[in-house]
């Protein structure tokens, strides 16, 4: 890109700002005065006043961000390429602040998915962080302490312009109790995985993860082959809907039951349902139906979990597969009860909360209980990563626990043979909002891997499959050496105007490095080591050292309050040379690191990877002490071989990126 089109930006004081700075002597330290001020007293905004109870400026005033309105309008990521910040890599992670609120699920509260995934405290907080970034210099770095911007440090040019922690607590303090105290106070937030470090891009941020994880399935139980079957599931929020979409890839029928019908209707809208069924055996005629045509269906049913699946299973009724993605984690404010109405579970949740969460329980176990069942009469269960077999043992009692634990989490039954090779959810994001250079992009990876098939086959199915949400992204399961290739090269593409603006790269926190989450993640560990988080924090401090842009340590809110640690990476590739060097390290060092995680825990793909030099075989990993490590950890077991997959005929070249 040119030089003269990377770096055009708006005039200084176009901005709107919500607060003041001071510097200290030194100038190492510039702290947000308003972050001391008390609410609705006033502060100068771009030269008018603004009230920090909530009221925006004029709306003659134009606003540098929609942020700044506050939650009175809509917001979208701006897109072109005039820059509003002093630089593209402000830039870019203020685009990705306001596409996760683009894309979430209720931007008025700044909730982005899964009930209470937030991604800044509150409006003042948003306010600022949005100002500080349109100031931010190149060897500046913003300090954000769980959605607050607290500090902008002087450091260097290669350091990260954002370093962000989110209610990390001590063990005695991480309760679900004690978080819901602290959040009600306005003193927490559960920042998810990725909505307080601004880098979902929407169901397509899970949609090849699940694609990965059903194909598995069918490989592993069903001779990959799709055809004629069908899968049980709830919630369709943000993450959980990209349930249907990703089965139909596969051509595998989908019945999925949810109780907002809200939700339902955006799943129709984005063509992520095909039908909303009116009654259950409506849903299962229409899922026989597809059977008898051969083409897969995803059926939507409004209804509550709980009962449905309970229903299913006395009548005798067996899906091929059974899962769930409702918000379980949660029992509070993620999971209606079978005594609620969507709308007096809204309210009693306030005044009730107790009970509600103590029937939430409940449910979720009478839900357990009647997934064994069907577990019991053929049908293939998992737990797709949401607690739910926790939430149910918490009623159930701990007696129950092996009985529960018939229902293996994803991650050790199907997807950690790729974890251990450093393979997992990647994720590009075109700041430019322009598709054509996402088609660049898709174009660009699908011929850099000619030893990795599948990827190609995957972005081709996700250019057909995906439906577009905020800014163009696409989410690519790459592996060690692959990341930083792909972000290499396509600096190169910016550098020379092929793509029109930056590209950001980012991950789910949720890959082989970057997450602890003993039901989740690193369920079944070989070594043992299912709840050791040194791995996500080491991850945190190798990406601070290499110069990512943003850097974020989360920890579990809500009903995953004491259960995870996990770290975030985003990086831009704003096109020029000294970026090349940030984005290898970067990159290369996040995942190498995964590689190592996993080799020291005993799983033979990770030393082959090691051996090797990584998916690429130019990605050298130094690795110490791991014969050790893999004696004490037991054998290991060999990757089976991957196998073709045979899915109906609507499941060529499609798009869906999962990460």
């Amino acid at each position: 890109m040119s030089a003269s089109r990377s770096s055009s930006r708006e005039p200084r004081s176009s901005p709107r700002n919500c607060h003041r700075t001071s510097t200290s002597k030194s100038g190492a330290i510039r702290v947000p005065e308003s972050a001391a001020t008390p609410a609705n007293s006033q502060t100068r905004v771009g030269g008018e006043t603004s009230t920090n109870g909530g009221t925006p400026p004029p709306a003659s005033a134009p606003l540098a961000s929609p942020i700044l309105a506050r939650g009175t309008q809509p917001i979208t990521a701006q897109r072109g390429t005039k820059l509003r910040a002093r630089n593209w890599r402000a830039e870019g992670l203020l685009r990705m602040f306001e596409n996760v609120l683009e894309v979430g699920e209720n931007a008025a509260e700044l909730i982005v998915y899964a009930s209470l995934g937030k991604a800044a405290r509150n409006w003042d907080e948003a306010c600022r962080i949005v100002t500080s970034l349109l100031e931010l210099d190149e060897a500046e770095t913003l300090i954000l302490q769980t959605g607050a911007a607290v500090g902008v440090m002087s450091t260097k040019r290669d350091s990260p312009m954002v370093l962000s922690a989110v209610n990390n607590t001590v063990g005695n303090w991480a309760t679900s109790d004690r978080f819901y105290e602290r959040y009600r106070a306005g003193q927490t937030i559960w920042g998810g995985l990725t909505a307080a470090a601004w880098q979902y891009i929407g169901r397509q941020g899970v949609l090849q993860g699940t694609y990965e994880l059903l194909r598995e399935v069918l490989v592993q139980h069903y001779d990959a082959t799709a055809e004629g079957r069908w899968m049980l599931t709830a919630g369709l929020g943000g993450m959980g809907s990209a349930q249907p979409i990703s089965a139909r890839i596969l051509g595998l029928s989908s019945l999925t039951v949810e109780i907002d019908q809200v939700k339902i209707d955006r799943a129709l809208a984005v063509g992520g349902i095909d039908v909303q069924a009116p009654t259950l055996d409506d849903a299962l005629a229409l899922i026989e139906a597809a059977r008898a045509e051969g083409i897969p269906a995803a059926v939507a049913l409004h209804a509550n979990a709980a009962a449905v699946f309970t229903e299913l299973a006395s009548r005798g009724v067996t899906p091929d597969i059974v899962t769930d993605q409702t918000a379980a984690h949660d029992a509070r404010y993620g999971y209606v009860p079978l005594e609620y109405t969507l709308d007096a579970w809204i309210s009693a949740r306030e005044t009730e909360p107790e009970r509600v969460e103590a029937l939430a329980r409940a449910s979720m176990a009478q839900q357990v209980e009647a997934m064994l069942t069907l577990q019991e009469r053929g049908s293939v269960a998992f737990e797709n990563g949401n607690n739910l077999r926790v939430k149910a043992l918490e009623h159930l009692g701990e007696g129950e626990t092996a009985r529960v634990n018939r229902i293996p989490g994803f991650m050790e039954a199907y997807l950690r043979p790729l974890f251990a090779r450093g393979i997992g959810p990647f994720r590009w994001v075109c700041l430019s909002g322009d598709v054509d250079d996402q088609l660049t992009m898709d174009a660009l990876a699908s011929s850099l891997f000619p030893d990795r098939p599948e990827v190609a086959e995957w972005l081709a199915l996700a250019g057909v499959h995906v439906p577009q949400q905020g800014l163009p992204a696409r989410s690519c399961w790459l592996g060690h050496g692959e990341r930083s290739r792909l972000a290499q090269a396509a600096n190169e593409l910016v550098a020379d105007g092929r793509l029109t603006a930056p590209v950001l790269f980012s991950r789910d926190h949720l890959d082989s490095a970057g997450m602890t989450h003993p039901r989740i993640g690193t369920e079944g560990m070989r070594d043992g080591s299912d709840g050791v988080t040194d791995w996500p924090l080491l991850d945190a401090m190798l990406l601070s050292t290499a110069g990512a842009d943003l850097v974020a340590i989360h920890s579990g809110g809500g009903g995953y309050t004491g259960w995870m640690q996990s770290a975030g990476v985003s990086i831009v590739a704003d096109g020029r040379p000294e970026t090349l060097e940030r984005l290898r390290l970067a990159l290369d060092l996040d995942t190498g690191l995964g590689v190592i995680r996993h080799a020291a825990a005993g799983y033979e793909e990770a030393s082959v990877a090691i051996a090797r030099g990584g998916e690429t075989g130019d990605a050298p990993i130094a690795a110490l002490g791991l014969a050790a490590h893999s004696a004490s950890a037991g054998p290991a077991t060999p990757a089976p071989e991957p196998q073709a997959l045979s899915a109906s005929s609507d499941t060529d070249p499609e798009g869906n990126a999962r990460a």
